[in-house]
């Protein structure tokens, strides 16, 4: 690392030539006093005067969009002067469609950032519902054939706890239809492209399903989707991903790529709020309804499902007919009507994503700015670069905007703590990970080099 004072000029020149810099001021960054207060209220006074804390935690809960009290505002006059006819009416002094079409809107607005057709998405649910949805659709074991489930050692606990309670529904066993997936390398918690491969090969003769996800969260390891979903493929396996990680964060290409399916949640990069709704893709050939509405065999011409009103055709859904006849694609996958307010705060931010120019114009800065990052995090000094190593990829194509440190044992606490009183936020996976993401919609280079200079301090301090 150089000087302090080289360093920040240097991230404030970037800065400066930065494209993107301006689209920092469309969102709420708190201010330090704000992040150690334990009231609503200010201790500084003057807002727009206050020193902002360092936050470089999207990839666990995105910023919100200052546009989002707007919109939802917008919402709450509709609902408030329209009652019920807010399905149906539009308004001509508001931007948001009616009711009965926020969810079309949001799946137009998503789907260019998960490189997909229109009717391969839908914006609903939350992720492990959804994960569910289509589990319950494309997972068919047959115990004496095709019934094991493939997914990663270290996946997110939720991707466990779907997948497992999915083979017990089926009135199998954990211990042999679940195969995990785990790094042939001692020395790395990686996973390679070769591990997966060693796994598939291994068991595809009784595989149904391969759940993987896109983004790693502990390591946040991209990896390779379109080359694992075409090994799996020619093995006949079903290719579910999990994009909770990715979405939003590195540019997608599903339909491309030949994905079957996949699901995210939209509260990390895509800055939709805590416990903001869902999505899934579903690809066309996955997804097709071959029978007219017409049809009386509501129960033929289309993949299986669990099945809910909203999935129902539009045409017809307020008919109130008890035959199912879906939406093609995605969009007959739904169940319940989605939250408005829920779409509402989503697309508020996937507004500004278009305005920026979408996912490659922003995957562009944040390889620089990942880049930046780590090279501050590898000039530390030798004694205090010895009590951690990184995790993540250095490949920047094996990665997106997080990097994970792993501290030397017993330091996790003590360096959060530190963090924390410096105004600093990123977050831990315990026992000894620190995950660090600068996102590009929001984050600087001066961010990085707070953030350096705060965990400098902290592991000198635990070293005294």
């Amino acid at each position: 690392m150089g000087s302090p004072q080289s360093d920040r000029e240097r991230a404030r020149s970037l800065d400066q030539q930065d494209g993107l810099a301006r689209f920092r001021a469309e969102f709420a960054v708190p201010s330090a006093a704000q992040i150690h207060s334990s009231s609503l209220a200010l201790r500084d006074g003057n807002a727009g005067q206050a020193r902002s804390c360092t936050y470089l935690c999207g990839n666990s809960l995105g910023l919100q969009p200052k546009r989002t009290a707007t919109r939802i505002q917008q919402h709450l006059a509709t609902w408030a002067a329209q009652g019920v006819q807010g399905h149906f009416t539009p308004l001509s002094d508001s931007p948001l469609p009616t009711w009965l079409d926020a969810d079309d809107r949001a799946a137009e607005m998503i789907a260019p950032i998960v490189g997909a057709q229109t009717s391969e998405v839908a914006v609903m649910q939350t992720l492990t519902a959804n994960l569910h949805l289509l589990l319950s659709a494309f997972y068919q074991p047959k115990a004496d054939s095709r019934h094991k489930i493939i997914l990663e050692k270290k996946a997110f606990p939720s991707d466990h706890f779907a997948v497992e309670t999915q083979i017990r529904h089926h009135g199998l066993a954990v211990e042999s239809s679940m195969v995990m997936i785990e790094t042939l390398r001692s020395e790395s918690t990686a996973l390679t492209t070769q591990d997966v491969v060693a796994v598939i090969e291994e068991h595809a003769k009784d595989t149904a399903v391969l759940l993987l996800p896109g983004i790693q969260y502990y390591t946040g390891e991209l990896l390779d989707i379109p080359t694992i979903t075409e090994l799996a493929h020619r093995h006949g396996i079903f290719v579910i991903w999990d994009l909770a990680h990715a979405v939003g964060n590195v540019p997608l290409r599903l339909h491309d790529w030949n994905v079957d399916a996949a699901v995210w949640c939209s509260y990390k990069y895509l800055n939709s709020g805590p416990g903001g709704i869902g999505g899934l893709f579903v690809h066309t050939q996955n997804s097709g309804v071959i029978r007219p509405i017409t049809d009386e065999k509501s129960d033929e011409g289309f993949t299986n499902r669990l099945a809910g009103w909203w999935g129902n055709d539009k045409a017809t859904r307020f008919v109130m007919a008890t035959k199912f006849h879906p939406v093609p694609g995605a969009a007959g996958f739904q169940v319940s009507n989605p939250s408005i307010l829920d779409i509402t705060s989503l697309c508020a931010s996937l507004e500004i994503f278009q305005e920026a120019g979408g996912v490659g114009v922003l995957r562009e800065k944040s390889l620089n700015l990942t880049a930046f990052l780590e090279g501050l995090l590898n000039s530390l000094p030798a004694e205090v670069r010895a009590k951690f190593s990184i995790l993540t990829p250095s490949d920047p194509a094996q990665r997106g905007a997080q990097l994970s440190l792993l501290l030397a044992d017993g330091l996790l606490d003590g360096v959060m703590d530190a963090l924390l009183a410096r105004s600093v936020i990123v977050d831990d996976r315990k026992p000894s990970v620190v995950r660090v993401a600068p996102t590009p919609l929001y984050n600087s280079y001066e961010d990085c080099v707070d953030f350096v200079e705060a965990f400098h301090a902290a592991l000198q301090a635990r070293g005294e």
